[in-house]
């Protein structure tokens, strides 16, 4: 029943311990600083493509007064001197105010193109520790369904292994293996206890050898079940 229980305890801790789980949760940390940077460039690309509309629209309406103004210029309307170098000016204005929205325009839609082409890689980061997770992930259940069948086995094979025992000396078994890191009994092999890795004088190697065989005999260091065997000793 012990080498059953071990054997669970063995499998319970390779489950928790799936080298898979560390993985998974190191890409799941990682995924989230490369979403905090991608929600960050998505703020700056928002705000970029709102300038960009902004300043497009103010070249168009620049541009929309100079052909108007143009336009009555050659359509001969205006005609006063005075009017028409006035209009002059202003036109020369305009061009210099066009020249230089799109200047800014220029300068905005390269700042967005790259703020794009950033948002780009870390999306296609994310898709990456996403796909990485996902293969983890069906390994890591893979191997989880392996450990859950022989687990099944184990508590199975306990059943037999179970009955019979006195309830007080099962009682004391689970008590120990609860206190001694989940060994609650060892074999006695070679005058040496298979718990603590002691071994028994010779005046304890004489007691137990006097006792009879349904005796349950503990562990004089560690207070450990003692299972005696052909190879105890005694």
């Amino acid at each position: 029943m012990q080498e059953l229980d071990s054997r669970a305890d063995q499998l319970r801790h390779q489950r928790a311990h799936l080298p898979e789980i560390a993985e998974i949760a190191t890409l799941q940390g990682k995924r989230t600083d490369v979403e905090n940077m991608a929600r960050d460039v998505r703020i700056v690309v928002d705000d970029l493509t709102t300038e960009q509309q902004k300043v497009d629209a103010d070249v168009e309406a620049v541009r929309a007064r100079r052909v108007r103004d143009r336009d009555r210029m050659d359509q001969g309307l205006i005609t006063n001197p005075k009017d028409l170098e006035r209009m002059q000016h202003e036109l020369e204005s305009l061009e210099r105010r066009i020249a230089s929205l799109e200047d800014d325009e220029l300068e905005v839609m390269e700042k967005l193109e790259e703020a794009q082409a950033e948002l780009a890689k870390l999306e296609a980061m994310v898709a990456e520790v996403d796909e990485q997770t996902a293969a983890l992930a069906a390994t890591r259940d893979e191997k989880l369904a392996g450990i859950e069948e022989r687990l099944a086995q184990v508590a199975a094979d306990r059943g037999p292994a179970v009955e019979g025992l006195p309830a007080d000396l099962l009682a004391l078994y689970e008590r120990l293996r609860e206190q001694k890191g989940g060994v609650g009994a060892a074999e006695l092999r070679a005058r040496q206890c298979g718990g603590c890795r002691l071994g028994l004088d010779a005046s304890e190697i004489g007691r137990i050898r006097g006792l009879p065989e349904d005796e349950v005999v503990r562990c004089e260091e560690c207070q450990r079940i003692l299972v005696r065997t052909p190879e105890s000793g005694l």
